[in-house]
């Protein structure tokens, strides 16, 4: 297994198409209803499997993160550690997704090491298993690594696989990097949106408890929500800054990228109930 080089696991985005705040934990973590659905465009991470148990990770990032505090090297020194393999990796990043977007890069891919690592090491842990780490990661790591749109509860670990419309969505990037434990311990955000079923949520109007506080802390989030606005049904997705505007058709999405003012970033992507992480999964 020296050596070993496996290429191109996806390290998709994921929209919350609604995110509601239910209440603060005696732990201080909060009560969430969200509801997750994958987009296929990501991040790309290569895998070259050694034996001499280092974690190397290499990136386009010119990032001030150190190595220890990275979420990549974190997932796959914490799968080293509850597996107790002496195998070891090199790994590359491709990163396209914005930091602080809240489109779950970071969780995503810290997603991707652990499940591709588990495979490539051949240490054997079932889902659960996997989901259970990524959880010490992040709340968000558990939705990668399960792989299909869900209804989420508690801290957002709690899922329930769902089959909803697969649109086209414009995502626009503002200049903005949101927080999201900053926006989680502001005083002025909404915590008591009653919890209500999957049902009735699947038949409301969508909305995201956060949208209004981080529009007010960051002007540029506003400006790009105002503009998407205009062209389709937006919302923010996560804690922010990424908001998204849904469309029928990729033509449609693409031609109102084609009218966003020069200082914006955006892209296109369709949306999918099961993660493309899935699909390389099943490769191996």
């Amino acid at each position: 297994m020296t050596q070993t080089l496996s290429l191109g696991w996806p390290a998709p985005a994921k929209l919350n198409l609604f995110l509601h705040i239910n209440g603060r934990r005696d732990d201080g973590y909060h009560e969430l209803q969200t509801l997750f659905q994958f987009l296929e465009y990501g991040d790309l991470l290569d895998f070259k499997i050694t034996t001499d148990g280092k974690i190397a990770l290499h990136s386009n990032l010119n990032s001030s993160i150190a190595d220890a505090d990275n979420l990549i090297v974190k997932a796959a020194r914490l799968l080293q550690q509850h597996t107790a393999t002496n195998l070891g990796a090199e790994i590359w990043l491709d990163k396209k997704l914005p930091m602080g977007g809240g489109v779950g890069g970071g969780s995503s891919d810290a997603a991707t090491t652990i499940v591709a690592l588990n495979a490539l090491w051949q240490t054997g842990l079932d889902q659960q298993q996997l989901a259970a780490l990524g959880l010490k990661l992040g709340a968000d790591v558990p939705i990668f690594i399960y792989g299909n749109s869900a209804f989420a509860e508690g801290v957002g670990e709690k899922l329930q696989a769902v089959d909803i419309p697969e649109h086209w969505y414009l995502v626009l990037a503002p200049d903005a990097h949101v927080s999201t434990a900053e926006i989680f311990q502001h005083p002025d955000l909404p915590r008591d949106t009653p919890k209500v079923s999957l049902t009735e949520l699947l038949s409301a109007n969508w909305k995201n408890d956060c949208q209004a506080l981080v529009c007010h802390a960051f002007p540029q989030v506003a400006k790009a929500l105002a503009w998407l606005l205009e062209y389709a049904p937006s919302r923010m997705t996560g804690t922010g800054a990424c908001v998204f505007g849904e469309f029928e058709t990729q033509q449609q999405a693409l031609e109102c990228l084609a009218k966003m003012p020069t200082s914006f970033r955006g892209f296109v992507a369709k949306g999918t109930n099961i993660s493309p992480l899935q699909h390389r999964l099943m490769q191996c």
